[in-house]
């Protein structure tokens, strides 16, 4: 065995020891208590105070609902600035590079208005405590493909890498269960809008059950069920996805259609296979940001930084589709942009994988792990596609959530939305059964 050859092994071992380790010391966990939030935000203002300090989060809102939805938490706020093709070079520091494309695709119709940033991301109390248990306990396995001694909070409050900011994005805070209806829209480049589908959906998040705990967790972390309802040629189809921490089988999916009359396992869903609910004008894996199984790429941590980004778009999100979108993108009346600290991740196709966008950077949300802004680059490095995820407040759970998502194919002039809410209802509802998220209870509700 040759000096070179040693080294190496030395160093894969390294490096199984520090996966192994992945978890944060009691003294580190400390800082959720005290500089840090309880899901691991910097808790202190930014040096000029344009980003607050985190008071707690948002936990009741007055005024008109849609579903469990508040209108709009903060009806007093104006846009503190407004930034459009003239101007955004000045502030292309706390623009992502697919924003600053946007503006300069549409100059004429697309801007940011940037309203005062509130911190209104905010989790149950049983989170909260899981968060801190998750800090010293929870880690990553199988080259940070998978996860052990997690449950019910964030895995990984104080990030050591890139693996464990995507779990906690995947594993980010989310109600029990909820219902709603969604539209995906399509929007050609000329401008033109189409209804894809519009769905029925059930999700549900055993990984945030109340009465659960890391040794009674079977490992799927989100489990779904929807049923097409338009267009009439669309109507009666279903899908169940259920999502996994198991490194191997990330995801299981089945799929009912109409024509077939039967259900049939649909290993297809997921990574980058063209989007069958959206008519194929996105990925999969760009369903809620980004959606599936995490083993075609590896995750850089590239750091921190202040970005503007779309939040507390409660407006956005209870209002008609014809005010919530223009012509080639959001209606820059109705969308929200606010200035926050984000995580910064860049993946890249991992050595012997493949993918369609072999290379993605990601804006994390500091205070809740969701995915604001995405940008997807070809294989020249070119950028390609960039995702807005339109953030909104849940102060009933209490939490932020993300839909709808819109997904830019910068070089086609392509628009679709994904899981739109607009004139629908969404609600956190009780939990349905486990069997309802089966292939074999959709054959059955078809067969009736």
């Amino acid at each position: 065995m040759n000096r070179n050859t040693l080294n190496l092994i030395v160093l894969a071992a390294g490096l199984v020891c520090a996966s192994a380790q992945a978890a944060v010391s009691a003294d580190e966990a400390a800082q959720l208590k005290s500089t840090l939030t309880p899901l691991g935000a910097e808790k202190a203002a930014n040096k000029d105070g344009t980003i607050p300090a985190w008071d707690g989060g948002l936990k009741s809102a007055s005024g008109p609902k849609v579903g469990d939805i508040p209108v709009n938490p903060y009806p007093n706020d104006k846009p503190l600035l407004k930034i459009d093709a003239k101007n955004a070079s000045q502030h292309a520091a706390k623009l992502s590079e697919g924003t600053q494309a946007l503006l300069k695709k549409f100059p004429d119709s697309f801007r940011l208005d940037v309203y005062p940033t509130h911190r209104s991301a905010a989790a149950p109390a049983y989170v909260y405590d899981n968060t801190f248990k998750n800090a010293t306990r929870c880690k990553t396995k199988e080259a940070g493909l998978s996860l052990e001694g997690c449950f019910g909070g964030i895995p990984f409050p104080i990030p050591k890498d890139g693996f464990e900011v995507i779990w906690n994005y995947l594993l980010r805070v989310e109600p029990e269960s909820v219902a709603y209806g969604f539209k995906n829209l399509v929007t050609s480049s000329d401008g033109v809008r189409a209804l894809a589908t519009r769905n029925d959906n059930y999700f549900q998040y055993p990984y945030y059950y109340k009465d659960g705990s890391p040794e009674s967790w079977g490992g799927e972390y989100s489990i779904q069920r929807f049923l097409a309802t338009e267009p009439p040629y669309k109507a009666g189809e279903s899908l169940v996805i259920r999502d996994s921490i198991d490194a191997k089988n990330p995801r299981n999916a089945w799929q009912y259609l109409v024509g077939q009359r039967r259900v049939r396992r649909a290993p297809t869903v997921g990574y980058d296979t063209p989007d069958f609910v959206a008519s194929g004008a996105n990925y999969f894996d760009e369903v809620q940001g980004f959606f599936g199984g995490i083993d075609r790429y590896t995750w850089k941590l590239v750091g921190k930084q202040e970005l503007y980004i779309p939040y507390n778009n409660n407006n956005l999100v209870t209002a008609k589709v014809e005010e919530a979108f223009a012509k080639n993108h959001i209606n820059p009346e109705k969308m929200r942009w606010e200035l926050h600290r984000v995580w910064v991740v860049e993946a890249t196709v991992a050595a012997g994988k493949r993918h369609a966008v072999p290379k993605r950077r990601f804006y994390f949300d500091e205070d809740s792990w969701i995915l604001a802004l995405m940008d997807g680059y070809d294989a020249e490095g070119k950028l390609w596609r960039t995702t807005q995820v339109t953030p909104f407040a849940l102060p009933s759970v209490p939490a932020m959530q993300m839909k709808p998502v819109a997904v830019f194919n910068l070089q086609a002039g392509t628009m679709s939305v994904v899981q739109a809410l607009n004139e629908e209802t969404y609600k956190v509802v009780p939990r349905k059964p486990d069997s309802f998220f089966t292939g074999d209870a959709v054959a059955a509700d078809a067969a009736r």
